[in-house]
């Protein structure tokens, strides 16, 4: 008889999953597994994928002239970003499945419970990136160079946990990529603006994703599984405080060199207020973030969509002024 601890609900649904989300509501039954391999009941994943992509077009935008391929760039790089994150999160399940079956918060998920195999995870896996690949060709040569180059950072993100205490370093490479992707997308080619916004963007992912690995800590231990959140343990606070200033001015540095060679004042003065703005967010999670209450770091690290949203919304404003 399985261990009941290490099988999933009635319906298969995972352990940290969103209450009531569409996969486990509406998604067809036999898609339900590989949707949850994908993390689509989990959508803040995809949001962390995608903002950096959004802040890359949007400031490149500001910089230049907002074109019609934009709005293709917008539309492509959301659903690459949930096309990649799918194949990013099967490709770590994959890898993972060992670790898995061991920490309470995901041995519910489908593979280490038995809903999928290996074979058909991979199979899945596969499926996902080509068709990311097929709307990947429809951009610039750069951005489809950018593209290709970013699968070494995926594949190599799973194992890092293994090997060094920094991992959320390797996920800020991987998941920031876009904000150099999207700037070629738009412009073909690459500067310092875009270099200073993809360092803004793995600042944040240290930030949230420390927050995260709280969740596990105890579990990280006994399993040997290295993070930022075991290695700075009681002193996390303080280095969430150094990953939010450095994203508040890394993004204000790009924010700079992207604009000030245009000379508008106004334009410069709205998209600064992206990285204040999501600056006091960050500040808002810092001052009801609980690292001992998991439930806590969960709320916490999803709130960090809105906080990537606010950022796009300036940019977004000072494209048109």
């Amino acid at each position: 008889m399985p261990d009941a601890a290490k099988t999933p609900d009635a319906k298969g649904r995972v352990a940290d999953a969103v209450s009531g989300n569409w996969v486990d509501r509406v998604a067809p039954g036999p898609m339900r597994p590989y949707l949850r391999l994908s993390r689509a009941d989990r959508p803040i994943g995809t949001w962390l994928l995608l903002l950096p992509c959004w802040w890359g077009v949007l400031l490149a935008a500001a910089a230049t002239d907002f074109l019609p391929l934009d709005l293709w760039i917008i539309l492509a790089t959301a659903l690459g970003a949930f096309l990649m994150r799918g194949a990013g999160c099967t490709w770590n399940d994959i890898t993972d499945r060992d670790i898995d079956g061991k920490v309470a918060r995901t041995r519910s998920r489908p593979i280490p419970s038995g809903q999928v195999s290996v074979r058909r995870a991979a199979l899945w896996m596969i499926l996902q990136a080509l068709i990311a690949f097929g709307i990947l060709l429809t951009l610039k040569p750069l951005a489809i160079g950018l593209g290709i180059a970013s699968l070494a950072l995926v594949a190599i993100y799973p194992f890092a946990k293994r090997f060094t205490w920094w991992p959320q370093v390797f996920l800020g490479l991987a998941f920031n990529w876009g904000a150099l992707l999207a700037w070629a997308a738009h412009t073909g080619s690459l500067s310092a603006a875009p270099f200073a916004l993809y360092l803004a963007g793995i600042a944040w992912t240290l930030f949230y994703d420390t927050i995260y690995a709280h969740q596990d800590t105890e579990d990280d231990a006994l399993i040997g599984v290295k993070s930022t959140a075991r290695l700075f343990g009681d002193k996390s606070r303080r280095w969430l405080m150094r990953f939010m200033v450095a994203t508040v001015l890394l993004m204000g540095i790009a924010i700079i060199l992207a604009l000030a060679p245009g000379g508008n004042v106004l334009k410069m003065a709205v998209a600064l207020g992206a990285p204040w703005a999501m600056g006091w967010h960050m500040t808002w999670q810092m001052r009801r973030l609980d690292t001992d209450d998991p439930a806590s770091c969960l709320a916490i690290f999803r709130s960090n969509r809105d906080a990537g949203l606010i950022a796009g919304l300036f940019l977004a404003v000072a494209v048109f002024l």
